[in-house]
Formats: structure tokens, sequence, C-alpha cells
């Protein structure tokens, strides 16, 4: 039997940039809506039937003698084509264990940088997703912000670090994937903290967050300020960490800008888009670094898979932010939109609390693309 790869090893190995060639062998349609990407990595879609009589159309891609992971949706279909490969005289091949279900959840923590009077922050990276979310910590007390549904992570971080998490926030109530913030809190013993305006249909208490509420981390050492920023929900909220960092949730991210339209409202919430990264934002340092809660596109990754960029930056190469024209502006987010995140609906009905779908169908609405991007 061939050999295997964890998805947290492939993940080292993107983060790394190291030359990778996957060899996809689920459906086309299912490999051109989602598929594993970076900066390194060279990946060809074979459907794993075309392969059952001769594997040797893959000596079209790649030599014999080179790594070849083998990837489909669950991890059977890659198991049996990574023994035809070897039986074949492919000598260094390797299945990726569970698939693309379980590259869709795991998470790659990557240190952002230190803080000013103590303490780190660090960038929780969902390479099958596009979904980012934040560790900060200092002086024995952390925060979450934007938490992934596989919340275990976190807590056997702050283990490790030897802290405790006290508080876990939420930008806004999303749409593209479950929150693990509610779950996280609970199991950690931390306030919960959720935009109101965006939370007029939940079911459970939370503890609103709105400008002028900072939250600090250590003690007082590190300041959370939270900035009003509607658009992509009409509740969304961003925050400045230690007067350093911007934490743009799905409003801005470094290639693109977010979507106004997964509550059905893009025509009501478009100009407080605007009006957020026109006006509330350009009012912020340009020397901010912003971390959004997602990115789309494998060139936004950079060095040790760190995704970021400086504010002033982001006024000069974001099209998203260099449009003058008010409607053109709102022709961009409201019209000729990519899909919508699968079955967003009941992603947001979930967030609520208005329905509990059972681990198995909660990880089956995940997959899939993030899709709260619009790019010019």
């Amino acid at each position: 039997m061939s050999k295997s790869m964890t998805v947290q090893e492939l993940a080292k190995r993107i983060v790394n940039q190291e030359r990778t060639f996957i060899l996809d062998v689920r459906n086309k349609d299912e490999f051109e809506k989602w598929k594993i990407e970076g900066k390194t990595i060279e990946v060809v879609n074979m459907p794993y039937y075309n392969l059952l009589d001769s594997v040797e159309p893959v000596s079209d891609y790649t030599d014999k003698d080179r790594e070849i992971i083998v990837a489909c949706a669950k991890g059977g279909s890659s198991q049996m084509v990574a023994d035809l490969l070897e039986d074949a005289g492919f000598t260094n091949v390797y299945s990726l264990e569970g698939g693309m279900k379980a590259w869709s959840e795991h998470l790659e923590p990557v240190k952002i940088g230190d803080l000013q009077d103590g303490g780190t922050l660090y960038q929780f990276v969902r390479l099958g997703k596009g979904c980012l979310s934040y560790f900060i910590e200092s002086n024995g007390e952390a925060v979450v912000v934007d938490a992934a549904r596989m919340t275990g992570v976190y807590e056997q971080f702050a283990k490790k670090l030897g802290v405790k998490i006290k508080y876990v926030i939420d930008t806004h109530l999303h749409a593209d994937h479950i929150s693990g913030g509610r779950h996280l809190a609970k199991q950690a013993g931390a306030a919960y903290y959720l935009p109101p305006k965006d939370a007029t249909e939940v079911t459970f208490d939370f503890t609103p967050v709105e400008e002028g509420s900072d939250i600090t981390v250590g003690d007082t050492t590190v300041d959370v300020q939270p900035i009003y920023s509607p658009g992509h929900t009409i509740g969304s909220t961003s925050f400045i960490v230690d007067e350093t960092y911007l934490l743009s949730g799905d409003t801005l991210f470094v290639e693109s800008i977010g979507r106004p339209d997964l509550a059905g409202l893009a025509e009501d919430w478009v100009d407080d888009l605007r009006e957020t990264l026109y006006h509330r934002y350009r009012n912020l340092s340009k020397d901010l670094i912003v971390l959004p809660a997602h990115y789309s596109f494998a060139k936004e990754m950079g060095d040790g898979g760190k995704i970021f960029a400086r504010l002033g930056a982001l006024y000069s190469e974001n099209s998203g932010l260099r449009i003058g024209d008010e409607k053109e502006f709102r022709k961009m987010v409201t019209e000729n939109l990519p899909p919508q995140p699968n079955e967003h609906e009941t992603i947001r009905k979930t967030n609520m609390g208005k329905i509990n779908p059972d681990q198995e169908k909660q990880k089956e609405m995940e997959i899939g693309p993030n899709r709260c991007a619009v790019a010019r």
C-alpha cells in the first residue's frame, strides 16, 4: 500500500512555499469550484475513473520518480489511485489523508508579530477555506477573533502557551462558515462578544461590542478597540489592536473588498460599505497593518504563510479602494457577483442559534471556497 500524507504536513509545505505536485482525482466540476492552492503548488485534475485502466497519462505531467500527492474528496479514491501509480512504477506517491474534507478543516497557526508591551498576535490560516482567525495573548490572557468551528485548536494553543482565553469576538455574523465563537467561549469560560446590529435574531446571550467598549487583554497590556465598519453586514465591526493592527473582518481584504449581498440587502448596504472603505478607514493611520478574516488568492500569502498588508498600501494597490465614481462602485458590488457561499442561509441560521445541525452536516455545509469577496 502507498504512503499517506496528513493535511498538517501538506499545510507546512504550502506555508514554507515548498514546491509540491498534487494530482486531484475528483470530478472536474468539483475541482473547478475548489482546489488546493499555493504559490508553489502545481495541481493537475484527472478524475479517478479515467485512471482505472491505466495511470500512464499521469506521465504527461510528471516524472515517475517525482513526489506525487494524490487528493480526492475523502481519501478513499486517492488511496486507490496512489496504489495504482505505485504498481505502474511511480516511486514516490502519497495519498492525502481525509482528502479535501480534512483539508477544509485544518488551521495553521502563524505568528504575525510581538505586541508593544508584551504579548503576541497569531493568525490562524484555514488553507482549505481561505478563512483567517486571530489569537492575541498577553500576560496570561488571550482573546480569539473570528474563531472557526474547530475550537479545540484554539484551546490546545492556549494550553501550549499557558494562557487563559478570556474573550471571544466575532467581527460580524458569518455567512460562509460556522462560527466557533459561542462554543469556544462556553468551553473556555470566556465572554462572547458580537455586534448587536448583527444579532437582532440570535437566540442566545452575548456581550454587545460597539465603539467605545474597548477590550483589554492581560490587565490593560493590550488594547482591542472596536471600530464600527458596516457594509458587508450592517453590524460589521473592525478592531484596532495595540495601535498597530486593524482586524478588518470581511470588510477589507488584501486583494479585494467585502460583498454586501449575503443577507439579501446589497442595495441597502452598499452605501454603508463605501462609507466604511472610503471614509472611516481613510481616517485611520495608513501605517496600520490590515489583518482580514479571509483571503481568496494564493498570491496574498506572504513569507511564512502570513496574510496582511499596510492600510496605506491598500489604498494604492487594492482596486476596490480606487473607484472614484459612486455609481461604478455600486455596480461593482451589486452586479455580476461571484456565486454565494455554499448553504449561506443555513449557515447564517446556525450562527444565529436558530438551528443546530449535527457535526457531520456542519462539515458538509462548509465545504468549498469562502466567496465573501468582490474583486474589480
